[in-house]
């Protein structure tokens, strides 16, 4: 259930219109509704009233005293509905937020900061909290976290005589394709679509290879476009890739012509069903070892309110929706890694096929992180304009880069 930011751009616009002042009126969503009800947004609109998730936010209303109200959105509505709410004193009480925009609504003070919520995260895993630390200061807790990993066909690779275990960096997998593809098999598929999705995908190569989000059109960011360029000019992978999203990149996987397909754990119930045996092995860094992939998945969150006297409730609310039990049965209902190592270890303990994910997900990296906050979205769209013009043959990958370079520069001085 990979959570995109393609709302960004309007919160951008959002954000242009005068969101500094955005303090909670005496009128607010707390106020509005009693001193007996707390305000929910959540970006899982899929989920209805009997749902396991709803039944768990009535429990937690519960256990706090008050009672729960509970909207779920989609996630580009919530993103903008968060911001409308804030400058209009109608925020509410918790708010459950892909991880991207924790930076934007953060920076535009909508969130209160854990400290002054008293949200304690000590065992949050540090690299899944990054998402959500802006300024010197931390905003919510992960709920869980997903991330990407190669999803192989098992007879596809036997029939080349690939064992999946060889591949442990790019020359290994390089060879691998090679000889699938000599095989009259398809080699792999990937979603390089120009939206937020391309960079999503395109992100372990690039920092597999060592390159900074700051520098795009560095040594280390031409070799990875330059192998995935490669891939392509030599067939290991279709130019259907282009305009992929990562679920048209499922479903090529699903046909059972591919060996790899690039893809999440929200694909896991879906691998399921694909009627072939698959396995799932991480992406390996140019020189081996697991790379570092981007996180998806959602923080619980704290937005300002007019009365403080209401955050002792919301962070018992988000205590509850994070303590160890609820989020082993949230994160499996979501199909997440959990973010704390307890919870992670019970998760491999009931199902041991996990253990790829709950390694990627500690070797993954936030987007926003690295102190890039707002910044990263004008980055993020030079890098997929790169990757198209280089995969379409328009430009070479370095010429694709500095041209990257230069726009994502001026986008954020």
């Amino acid at each position: 259930m990979w959570r995109h930011v393609a709302g960004l751009g309007l919160v951008a616009a959002v954000l242009s219109g005068g969101m500094a002042g955005c303090a909670s009126s005496d009128d607010g969503a707390g106020s509005r509704t009693g001193s007996g009800t707390y305000t929910i947004w959540d970006p899982y609109p899929q989920f209805d009233k009997g749902s396991a998730w709803a039944r768990l936010l009535d429990r937690c209303g519960s256990d706090a005293g008050v009672t729960v109200r509970r909207t779920g959105f989609d996630t580009t509505d919530l993103t903008t509905k968060a911001l409308l709410a804030a400058q209009q004193g109608n925020a509410p009480d918790v708010l459950v937020v892909d991880n991207p925009v924790v930076s934007t609504l953060a920076e535009a003070g909508v969130l209160v900061p854990n400290d002054q919520v008293r949200i304690v995260t000590s065992a949050i895993e540090p690299n899944l909290l990054g998402a959500g630390q802006v300024g010197g200061q931390t905003y919510g807790v992960p709920i869980g976290a997903n991330t990407l990993a190669l999803f192989y066909n098992k007879a596809v690779l036997k029939s080349a005589g690939v064992d999946a275990a060889s591949v442990r960096d790019w020359a290994s997998l390089t060879t691998a394709l090679a000889k699938i593809t000599t095989a009259g098999k398809k080699g792999i598929t990937f979603s390089a679509i120009g939206t937020e999705e391309g960079s999503f995908q395109f992100l372990p190569w690039f920092w597999g290879a060592g390159a900074q989000l700051t520098r795009l059109d560095s040594p280390a960011g031409v070799a990875a476009l330059s192998l995935w360029t490669g891939w392509l000019r030599k067939g290991y992978a279709p130019n259907s890739v282009l305009n992929n999203t990562q679920t048209t990149s499922w479903q090529e996987f699903a046909t059972g012509r591919y060996a790899f397909g690039e893809n999440g754990t929200w694909q896991l119930a879906n691998a399921e069903k694909v009627g072939f045996d698959y396995g799932v092995i991480p992406i390996p860094a140019e020189h081996g070892g697991t790379a570092p992939a981007p996180t998806g998945g959602e923080f619980v969150t704290v937005p300002v309110q007019r009365k403080p006297s209401r955050y002792a409730t919301s962070e018992k609310l988000v205590a509850c929706l994070t303590s160890t039990g609820n989020l082993y049965t949230t994160d499996k209902t979501l199909s997440y890694v959990a973010p704390t190592g307890v919870v992670q270890a019970k998760q491999v303990a009931s199902e041991p096929g996990l253990k790829v994910w709950v390694d990627a997900v500690r070797a993954a990296k936030a987007r926003t992180g690295d102190g890039l906050g707002t910044k990263y979205p004008k980055i993020s769209q030079p890098m997929w304009t790169a990757v198209q013009a280089a995969l379409s043959g328009s430009k070479p990958p370095q010429a694709a880069l500095s041209a990257a370079q230069s726009a994502a520069a001026a986008a954020t001085r």
